[in-house]
């Protein structure tokens, strides 16, 4: 867990947030089957398989698989600079991700790309932060990280989490 005191009151307001606002549906379904935040970054570590969804420049989507890293509150995710779906983002940085585990956890998130390591351009200010991390999991020559892939942190305006028994997620 990687979240300050601060990431983790701003990821719980946003779930709670996004819930009291989902359709009675949604709720009838996940209300009472969630999980705190701090709840949720102690289940999201290390790599977790995400379902990516974005935009072609016809409206049409798409969706594609993408290693998810669920840091300070938010994913991190990267691609091939020559992915469709990097020209997707560049263009229209507004994106869907979803991450689940069987039946046991379902997170389901919505919001805009920042672009961290651009090829013109200067990097974040966590983007060192973030490199450090990713070769200490990836390893450092896996990528010619600065010219390969580029990563993206989602900004999200929703997320919501299924998780029925947290007790599966944590062994326990």
């Amino acid at each position: 867990m990687r979240e300050t005191p601060e990431e983790l009151d701003k990821l719980q307001s946003l779930l709670d947030s996004s819930l009291a606002g989902s359709t009675a549906h949604l709720r009838s379904i996940v209300e009472d089957r969630t999980i705190t935040a701090a709840q949720l970054t102690g289940v999201l570590t290390g790599m977790c398989t995400l379902a990516l969804s974005t935009v072609t420049a016809k409206g049409e989507p798409r969706i594609s698989g993408a290693d998810g890293h669920f840091l300070h509150g938010r994913w991190h995710f990267g691609t091939a600079r020559s992915a469709a779906k990097a020209r997707h983002l560049a263009a229209r940085p507004a994106a869907s991700v979803a991450h689940m585990r069987g039946e046991d956890l379902g997170v389901f998130t919505h919001g805009r790309v920042e672009e961290l390591n651009p090829e013109d351009a200067a990097t974040t200010a966590d983007w060192e932060e973030l490199l450090a991390y990713l070769k200490d999991f990836y390893g450092d020559d896996s990528f010619d990280w600065n010219r390969e892939v580029v990563y993206y942190r989602l900004n999200p305006h929703w997320m919501t989490v299924y998780a029925p028994d947290l007790g599966k997620l944590t062994g326990t």
